[in-house]
């Protein structure tokens, strides 16, 4: 059998392994679009801080790990995907072919650049890549400024290796006014926020943004902000438009079944590129988690190896370190209608923590600044538990999640 991966990240790579733990016989080809060995994303804010190299953001330590399983590894990035009845071919930029009896589509997700002009003049640049990391680095030096277009996910990321190397930040976060949007509620941001300005960030809520000019300078409609490097961190986009004419169905990602596989027989996708099953809700999103896309690339392979291994669905969850104030967000955390919700908030000394429910059941929740029973929260919700008389007990107190997880566990 003749495999190839395009992509390698979380989901590739685990992708690849499983295949060759399952078939020591198969040919599999792995496909990365960037240069260099496969490397982890989310280590990039550790590069920017010091706290590892280049090196240290390699998915597997030794330089050698695919060779030794005899996959063949690739540095080229894929044009255009070919799909037969049978199989089928990718057409890659240096004007090779490789032809494929089952494809996996790992590719990720690319930074989604404003509307806006001026978004390639020197010193605009995204935080998404290892080139990226290189060209913010440089400029990262005691008072450099620095503003961050965009305050979600993506941006929080990136914000304490900016503010740990003295730099002088600026976050603007559109015209939501409310930074961290997507993953908080309203009380839930305006903690994170009080807590950001508290370290000297300075973050923009009003004002739209009208473009940015060589310098790089900022323009608004409100105010100009020169700076010496501007970060363009306003979402992602998946990485999809080499399977156009293969009959693949796109949405928001690659919608695939409980299988992993899309609607081209013998094509699979998984990661941030694929629209699957969402645990809480049953419904087909696109889920950019690491823990996801390696998940994703396991139950892929082990499909593709034909062993009808169904995927249950992700749980959304983020975990975030904002300038060392850490939060969690998990499920449907902003509750369902006719669910019920409860909140502890503590403005002093930043913690934060809401439980939402149905009927009984605990669906999602946020924790800020107290991650201790962020394990108890994530089984309960995951367990799917009927909460019983701790429905009510956690209603009054929701500190209580990790009585009501021990308690509910025993026997």
């Amino acid at each position: 059998m003749n495999f190839v991966i395009i992509g390698a990240g979380s989901a590739g790579m685990r992708a690849a392994e499983t295949l060759r733990d399952n078939d020591p016989q198969a040919s599999i080809t792995l496909v990365s679009g960037e240069p260099g060995e496969p490397y982890a994303r989310m280590a990039i804010p550790y590069i920017l801080n010091g706290a590892i190299d280049e090196d240290g953001a390699r998915q597997r330590r030794s330089h050698h790990h695919l060779e030794g399983l005899g996959i063949r590894y690739l540095n080229c990035k894929a044009l255009k995907v070919h799909a037969g009845p049978d199989g089928g071919q990718v057409d890659l930029a240096d004007g090779s072919k490789l032809p494929y009896d089952k494809l996996l589509v790992a590719t990720g997700s690319s930074p989604s650049l404003p509307p806006i002009p001026g978004t390639d003049v020197p010193g605009a640049v995204t935080c998404w890549t290892l080139e990226d990391a290189r060209q913010i680095a440089t400029k990262l030096v005691p008072g450099a400024r620095v503003v961050m277009l965009g305050a979600g996910f993506v941006a929080g990321v990136c914000m304490k290796s900016l503010v740990n190397s003295g730099a002088k930040l600026s976050v603007v976060a559109g015209r939501s006014g409310q930074i961290l949007r997507s993953m908080m509620t309203p009380v839930g941001s305006r903690m994170l926020q009080r807590w950001l300005e508290g370290r000297g960030v300075e973050v923009i809520t009003t004002g739209r943004t009208l473009g940015i000019e060589p310098g790089p300078r900022l323009i608004m409609d409100t105010r100009t902000i020169d700076a010496d490097l501007i970060i363009l961190a306003t979402g992602v986009h998946s990485n999809v438009s080499f399977l156009e004419g293969t009959g693949a169905e796109i949405r928001n990602g690659v919608v695939i079944d409980e299988h992993m596989r899309t609607t081209v027989p013998h094509i699979y996708a998984a990661g941030d590129v694929a629209q699957g099953r969402d645990f809480s809700t049953g419904e087909w999103v696109v889920h950019a988690l690491q823990p996801t896309a390696t998940e994703h690339g396991r139950i892929a392979a082990l499909n593709m190896l034909g062993k009808e291994v169904a995927y249950r669905g992700s749980l959304s969850m983020n975990v975030l370190d904002t300038v060392g104030l850490i939060s969690h967000t998990f499920g449907l955390w902003e509750g369902i209608p006719g669910g019920t919700h409860t909140e502890v908030i503590d403005e002093a000394n930043f913690i934060y923590t809401r439980l939402c429910f149905a009927d009984d059941q605990l669906i999602g929740a946020i924790t800020i600044g107290h991650p201790h029973h962020v394990g108890a929260i994530r089984g309960l919700i995951q367990s799917r538990r009927h909460l019983g008389v701790w429905k009510e007990r956690l209603m009054n107190n929701p500190q209580l999640v990790m009585d009501a997880f021990v308690d509910l566990n025993q026997g």
